[in-house]
């Protein structure tokens, strides 16, 4: 990965999936497999969601599975559970499902609207977490009070953010989707023992958001099982944003991106 090889620790996940494309695809080969990252690994940046979709297809491609992108996304899911919602370009919907054959994402439709948006990423951390995602998870789903309270909201929250897209109302999408960031890391303190993915700095950001939108500029931000914050703007406000965080935190911190197409084999 990014020019390193990686200890036996590293790649289990890898090899546990590499041992079930095998077992799909019939085979015994061996494979050799190189990775480069563009944003930190393991801290809250989706790194194992952008290498475990692009591992799937991969292995699609290599094996001629056949797979379309719904297959694509449940075999992604078995690598990383978010894995399976970047298969996709755009806006999109994971659905838990019952089984394997129902736990998949698909595209929600948006008329584009995601063309009109952008998002700020801060990087405020590129170590690795001393708590995992799936330990942290754990840990949450196991000891937590708060947990039961998030999950009860959720169907709400995806409702209302489906209507935001469906409707193109940036100041709802933003809105719910940072009040269930809130809930989420909320549950973390109330797990045993408590932990929190935040950092000093992830509080000097979300106060920079707040602060932008009291100065009128509409944002809002979310964060990941990590200390980055990822800032949700209107690509018409995206300088505004940017200048703000600038004053905050050096440059190469500071990263925009806009939606992506999905994944894409390069030949």
């Amino acid at each position: 990965m990014d020019g390193e090889q990686q200890d036996e620790k590293a790649t289990k996940k890898i090899s546990t999936f590499l041992d079930l494309v095998r077992e799909k695809g019939q085979t015994t080969l061996n494979a050799q497999v190189i990775s480069q990252n563009f944003v930190p690994t393991a801290a809250g940046l989706a790194s194992s969601a952008s290498g475990l979709a692009a591992l799937a297809g991969a292995c699609n491609e290599a094996l001629q599975l056949g797979l379309d992108n719904a297959g694509l996304s449940r075999l992604a899911r078995r690598g990383s559970g978010s894995a399976c919602r970047s298969i996709y370009g755009g806006f999109v919907e994971w659905e838990k499902g019952v089984d394997d054959f129902t736990s998949y994402a698909k595209q929600i439709p948006s008329d584009h609207f995601e063309d009109d948006l952008a998002m700020v990423f801060l990087l405020l951390n590129d170590q690795q977490k001393d708590v995992s995602s799936r330990d942290g998870m754990r840990r949450t789903v196991e000891t937590s009070s708060f947990y039961q309270g998030w999950l009860d909201s959720l169907d709400a929250d995806l409702a209302q953010l489906k209507q935001a897209i469906t409707d193109k109302n940036f100041q709802s999408l933003g809105e719910t989707m940072e009040r269930n960031a809130l809930k989420m890391h909320g549950t973390t303190l109330a797990a045993n023992p408590p932990f929190t993915y935040w950092s000093p700095d992830s509080l000097k950001a979300i106060q920079a958001v707040r602060d932008l939108r009291k100065q009128g500029v509409p944002c809002y931000f979310t964060m990941d099982a990590g200390p980055n914050v990822k800032i949700l703007v209107e690509k018409k406000h995206l300088a505004a944003v940017k200048t703000a965080c600038n004053h905050l935190f050096s440059e190469k911190q500071v990263v925009s991106a806009q939606a992506g197409s999905g994944i894409t084999i390069i030949k």
